[in-house]
């Protein structure tokens, strides 16, 4: 078992007053008041059983215990501080890994990925596809885009990006996508509804949210992926639940129409992050995201 240290605020107390010869200006180095530091050391010399300071007129001199540890902290502390100036740097240089839906990279990312990086250039940004549920750890990543909604695991940092606002979207080359127009948005029930299954519950969320019962929604053809089941839409096969993010440009395009246009449903778009992770490379990309996700709906 190790042997216990002392506590490392009366260490660091210490060291700072020996190195700079002055409890006044460890205090001030240390942001702390001169009584703080002073009550540090008087309980480092209790633990240690020693004095490590001796009165010499109004200064303070080391005695020979404190001249030990003075050597042996002041090396310790600076090696320490080495260190973990090395690892911020490596931290701040090393790639940025973002995990995505593949969904979301094909649809929405890889269009905006020249402009994210022109317009923040010190981002190593590494994009990984995945389709599965970030799980608490986020699997080594340093942060995912995802949609979901409360609760967030504890060790979560979560950045709201967007509301998501899902709709029915058809190719107009499908048979029946001239009556959708002219129809309410119960005409649904009258279909064999895509869907997909990385978001099973998409078409009961969007039922909820014009008032119809789910129950009477009848699930036709099923696909792994969002990517798929909206390729099958623009490929005329059938009517598909999107996110409005997902399929902006198939709209503006003509390849797609969305004949009831867009509801808000409970699930977000969010980047998380682990607490691991410093702020500092992370806000920058929420906030782009978030001002891109806005641009979008404007």
């Amino acid at each position: 078992m190790p042997r216990a240290l002392p506590s490392l605020n009366a260490l660091l107390a210490f060291e700072a007053a020996a190195r700079l010869g002055s409890v006044s200006r460890a205090a001030a180095e240390l942001h702390v008041t001169h009584g703080a530091v002073s009550r540090h050391i008087r309980a480092l010399e209790a633990d240690l059983h020693t004095s490590l300071f001796q009165r010499q007129g109004r200064g303070l001199v080391l005695t020979p215990a404190g001249q030990r540890l003075r050597d042996t902290s002041t090396a310790a502390f600076a090696q320490l501080r080495d260190t973990c100036d090395e690892l911020r740097v490596t931290t701040a240089n090393a790639p940025f890994v973002l995990g995505c839906p593949v969904s979301l990279l094909a649809r929405w990312m890889i269009p905006r990925l020249e402009r994210l990086m022109d317009e923040l250039p010190e981002l190593d940004l590494h994009l990984r596809p995945q389709e599965t549920s970030f799980d608490e750890s986020l699997g080594g990543l340093d942060a995912a885009i995802m949609a979901g909604e409360p609760p967030w695991p504890a060790g979560w940092q979560v950045y709201p990006l967007a509301s998501e606002r899902i709709g029915p979207v058809a190719s107009p080359s499908f048979a029946k996508a001239h009556r959708f127009a002219r129809s309410s948005p119960q005409a649904v029930q009258e279909q064999m509804l895509l869907h997909t299954q990385s978001r099973p519950e998409a078409w009961d969320h969007w039922a909820q949210s014009v008032g119809l019962p789910a129950t009477q929604l009848t699930l036709g053809q099923g696909y792994p992926h969002l990517y798929h089941m909206i390729e099958a839409a623009v490929a005329g096969r059938g009517l598909a639940i999107a996110p409005a993010q997902l399929v902006a440009g198939d709209l503006a395009s003509g390849r797609l129409v969305a004949p009831w246009g867009f509801h808000e449903v409970r699930a977000q778009w969010v980047l998380v992050t682990s607490a691991r992770v410093s702020h500092a490379r992370v806000e920058p990309l929420a906030e782009w995201l978030k001002a891109a996700f806005a641009e979008q709906d404007s």
